[in-house]
């Protein structure tokens, strides 16, 4: 049938392209003429096309089946706008009730619907293998296939019974599509789809566009996107994080710093979730900040950058996330922050699982960890790690390659590993192996007897760092490999043996040295480079300014604050509220005069504000505290309060003496009338009025013994509250 159709012709008539890219075509005529077919495409590659064009040309429905709900929707949608009828695309998951599922088979059954997108869970199901029997299928489709595999970066066990559901519905051409997938990968899929003989179809994943850094991540990985995204305005980008808390901290950090930024993650509801994307895509937005939810059939094509935040758990999810960047082959970069504790995090987040998952997700993390330390050049790591050879040894466009490291000669250790590898039979991994090369006797080595053989600690004069370095070049250079069915286990091959009888030389870079996280040395960002000139000159102001206004001088601000801003040079009333203990009713009422002062003295002595420092925070305000305002907006007794968190009363007022001094105004009048009296209120108010100092015990000793410590803190909590804040 394939033969018989102008490919060219219908492209232009059903999507409006002139032409297809790539092996678009030859994959679609494969199908057409009912072969099975398997299709690596990375993202951006155009997969989508590969099976909506042949299931608009065939006779029957063609079934795909997709993991994604949203992407599901969009698609279909697509479709429809592209057709005269409607119908024409559907899609049956459980977001759809009785009425619309009736819908969906009526149209299927009356041969509108060419194209049926389905969620693995809803094929599976009885009502729908009987439904489908009843039809004809032209074709099955199985998109985001490394969901197949335990050893792809989204293991989906449901997907697993895709096989045994088509074979009770009847047999039809498959064709599975995946924009990543190892060697290991791309088996597992063929295995369990039965397409042993699948034609292969698998593009280049080279994207000579893409910028590839990795960071040492510190304590000053905030600010150090603030700067970035400050450096790429009005730039559209994707940052990923690793938890939905930490997403909802950052997006709110980015938007303190009037960066148009929206957070992403599963725990958001679909409307909030369909509102940013389309957000994104209209350009109101310029950040996403998101779970490895987000991205997923988001044909955003300029997209300008992509951080990781936290070190992704696979090089295929990375590669995945870092394909959302520059999909116009304009510029895309593409930044990773790594830090070994979060590493030794996500080994902790595995414990509990099964142990062959546990093994799986360490491997694939020992994978990630290999591509952030190594000084070889990305690009040809991770197209080695997808069974792409890369041959350039420069490819001008990561941080490896535009800083490279001096190359030093390792022939003779590379010998040594080739031999070890040999000496333990090929049947084990690199972390035995260096082991046994180091002269290690671990339990693992002891009871395998390898201890007793010739090679045992034959590189121990070595440089122990030198090691991991070697057996990842020797991978890229084909002297080793790694076993496709026993993942991991090192194996030599023909080059690798021909360098054993004749040795050369080899030459490698030493990995990249990233500080442990003990080291760190942490750089406070705050009260670093304070400026004794100008903080003597804000405590005269606020001396003079509460004798004026008759009020203590530590209710205007606190000498903290007074530190900060002698270091931050805060000069509008937006930055003057970054600083610590001052709310927006405090910078209001007191910080004209501040602000002029800190003016008047930067321009007076040509001081170049530090501005990279200015990064603003965003309180954490805990659940607890967040509560406890609510609460007392309600006007809830605070005992009730207390009792409602599990906190005692003393407990309470700690929190809420917090709250205030951190600038936010509380109002506790409601409970004070209640349970003082009024002539003490005032007594205890006349006395901080007075007082040069906000301490409790002074006043307890100042105060005597005619009123109760818990009646003074809270007519400090209320005076503090009307007069500070």
């Amino acid at each position: 049938m394939a033969k018989d159709v102008n490919l060219t012709r219908q492209l232009k008539h059903y999507f409006g392209f002139d032409n297809f890219k790539g092996d678009q075509e030859a994959i679609i005529q494969n199908l057409m003429s009912g072969h099975d077919t398997f299709v690596l495409m990375p993202t951006g590659g155009g997969k989508s096309l590969c099976y909506q064009l042949p299931s608009l040309l065939m006779e029957g429905t063609a079934i795909v089946i997709s993991p994604l709900i949203a992407l599901m929707k969009n698609q279909v949608d697509v479709i429809n706008g592209l057709s005269e009828e409607t119908g024409v695309a559907h899609y049956l998951n459980s977001s759809l009730n009785k009425a619309a599922v009736q819908q969906v088979m009526d149209d299927i059954r009356s041969g509108r619907t060419k194209l049926l997108y389905v969620a693995p869970e809803s094929l599976n199901k009885e009502e729908s293998i009987d439904f489908l029997k009843s039809v004809k299928i032209s074709f099955y489709a199985i998109d985001e296939a490394h969901c197949i595999s335990e050893w792809g970066h989204d293991f989906r066990p449901e997907y697993r019974n895709i096989r045994p559901t088509i074979n009770k519905i009847g047999d039809a051409p498959v064709i599975a599509l995946t924009a990543t997938a190892t060697d290991k990968v791309r088996s597992d899929i063929k295995k369990s789809l039965a397409i042993i003989d699948a034609k292969e179809f698998k593009s280049s994943f080279n994207r000579p566009n893409l910028y590839y850094e990795v960071r040492q991540k510190s304590d000053e990985v905030d600010k150090q996107i603030i700067k970035f995204i400050r450096q790429h305005e009005g730039k559209s980008g994707i940052i990923y994080c690793l938890s939905r808390k930490k997403v909802e901290e950052l997006s709110e950090v980015l938007k303190a710093n009037e960066i148009k930024a929206a957070p992403y993650h599963a725990g958001l509801d679909s409307a909030t979730r369909s509102q940013t994307q389309d957000d994104f895509l209209m350009e109101r937005i310029d950040v996403i900040v998101a779970t490895i939810a987000f991205g997923m059939g988001i044909d955003k094509p300029d997209v300008r950058f992509v951080i990781h935040y936290d070190i992704p758990k696979s090089l295929e999810g990375y590669y995945q996330e870092t394909g959302r960047a520059g999909r116009d082959g304009g510029e895309g970069l593409c930044i990773a922050f790594y830090a070994q504790k979060d590493l030794k995090k996500l080994e902790k987040f595995m414990e509990g699982k099964p142990v062959a998952e546990q093994d799986i997700g360490r491997q694939l993390l020992q994978e990630t960890a290999a591509y952030a330390t190594s000084s070889v050049c990305r690009r040809k790591m991770l197209l080695h790690y997808f069974g792409e050879e890369y041959t350039q040894d420069n490819c001008h466009n990561c941080d490896n390659c535009l800083h490279p490291k001096e190359k030093i000669e390792a022939g003779k250790a590379l010998l040594i590993v080739l031999k070890s590898v040999l000496a333990v039979k090929e049947n084990f991994r690199q972390e035995y192996v260096i082991d046994f090369i180091k002269g290690r006797g671990t339990d693992d080595i002891l009871s395998h007897k390898h201890d007793q053989l010739e090679d045992f600690g034959s590189g121990e004069d070595e440089d122990p760092k030198l090691w991991n370095p070697v057996v990842r070049q020797a991978l890229i250079a084909g002297y080793l490999k790694k076993d496709v069915e026993n993942y991991g286990l090192l194996k030599v091959t023909a080059a690798g043996k021909r360098f054993i009888k004749h040795p050369t030389a080899f030459m490698i870079v030493r990995d990249n040295e990233f500080k442990d996280d003990e080291d760190e040395v942490v750089n406070e960002a705050v009260g670093t480079v304070l400026d004794p000139e100008l903080f003597a000159m804000l405590k005269r102001l606020r001396k003079d300014m509460a004798e004026k206004l008759h009020v203590p001088g530590y209710v205007i601000f606190q000498d903290p604050s007074l530190e900060q801003m002698a270091t931050m040079y805060p000069v509008t009333t937006e930055e003057l509220q970054q600083i610590q203990g001052v709310g927006a009713g405090k910078a209001k009422r007191y910080g004209k005069e501040f602000l002029e002062l800190i003016k008047r003295h930067c321009k007076d002595n040509d001081i170049e504000r530090p501005e990279e420092l200015r990064v603003r925070t965003v309180a954490k305000k805990s659940i607890i505290k967040v509560k406890i305002i609510q609460s007392i907006d309600r006007q809830l007794a605070l005992d009730d309060i207390a009792e409602s968190l599990g906190l005692s009363f003393d407990e309470l007022l700690d929190e809420v003496e917090a709250i205030v001094y951190s600038g936010t105004k509380l109002n506790i009048n409601y409970f004070i009338e209640d349970v003082m009296d009024d002539d003490h209120v005032d007594d205890i108010y006349d006395y901080f009025r007075e007082s040069e100092t906000d301490s409790l015990n002074a006043a307890i000793k100042e105060l005597g013994n005619d009123y109760s410590d818990e009646e003074i803190r809270l007519v400090r909590i209320k005076f503090l509250s009307e007069m500070a804040n």
